[in-house]
């Protein structure tokens, strides 16, 4: 819920971009006029998003298993995988450590979380492409692919039905993406936590560490904002994607970050 060569939106309601949601859409954050409007904010937020991140208990092993639901075999080899919108590279990681044998494609929209992913230490075969989900062609970034892991990024798109359809025909036949999304709506007890832990850690603590609060705030509304599980659920689905299902986490994340997993098809049907 963006990206630069070697280095790291139906449309009714992330890489990270701004969130057109059925009620209003939420504010976006920064002044970026472009099609993605959140890009500005994590421009801005790249420099120490990865030191907010490590604040939040279960974050990397969340996508660790977000990752791992992808049952890839054999440790990836001989596979080619997508991390899509793989911002400062945590998700990349994860997909890393499930797959240590694969080739992986990293992209995101964002120079600056690239920028921040580039400089850690990745083997030769991880690959970061910066270009935006709709642009991945014209990069030179194109499928199939054996898996796809995309991290909070469909929220973040200005049309996350597209981005579906997008992400399914990057897919080999049969192959697997995992959307790895915050998700609320139709659980009152699970907008009352994730409203909490906004307005008691994430935004006090954005605000205290990078000296602004418009991301952390666009991140509260857009989660509270975006499709329930079901409707995610339902968006893979009349998509083309076969065999959906949901994966929980544990602890604080429970009922709010989600596993949505699918396949896209052996054989297409006409």
């Amino acid at each position: 819920m963006a990206r630069e060569s070697r280095g790291r939106g139906d449309e009714r309601n992330p890489g990270r971009w701004r969130v057109r949601s059925r009620r209003k859409q939420a504010r976006p954050a920064g002044g970026d006029r472009s099609g993605y409007p959140v890009l500005g904010g994590f421009e801005r937020a790249a420099g120490r998003y990865d030191l907010l991140v490590g604040f939040s208990p279960g974050y990397h092993g969340a996508l660790l298993r977000s990752a791992a639901r992808l049952r890839l075999p054999d440790g990836g080899r001989g596979l080619r995988l997508l991390d899509a919108g793989c911002g400062t590279g945590a998700s990349t990681a994860a997909l890393l450590r499930v797959a240590p044998h694969a080739r992986i494609v990293a992209v995101d929209a964002s120079a600056a979380m690239l920028r921040r992913a580039r400089r850690k230490n990745w083997p030769t075969t991880v690959e970061f492409v910066h270009a935006c989900l709709d642009e991945l062609d014209q990069a030179g970034v194109r499928g199939p692919f054996d898996g796809v892991l995309a991290s909070y990024l469909l929220r973040n798109l200005p049309a996350p039905e597209r981005g579906v359809r997008l992400l399914r025909g990057l897919l080999a036949p049969g192959a697997p993406l995992a959307l790895h999304e915050f998700s609320v709506r139709g659980r009152p007890s699970s907008r009352l936590v994730w409203t909490v832990v906004c307005w008691a850690v994430i935004i006090p603590l954005g605000r205290v560490v990078t000296g602004r609060s418009g991301l952390y705030r666009y991140l509260w509304r857009s989660v509270l904002e975006f499709d329930s599980v079901p409707e995610l659920v339902g968006r893979m689905r009349r998509n083309g994607f076969h065999d959906v299902r949901v994966g929980a986490m544990p602890g604080w994340q429970r009922g709010i970050v989600h596993t949505v997993l699918g396949r896209r098809p052996p054989r297409e049907q006409d």
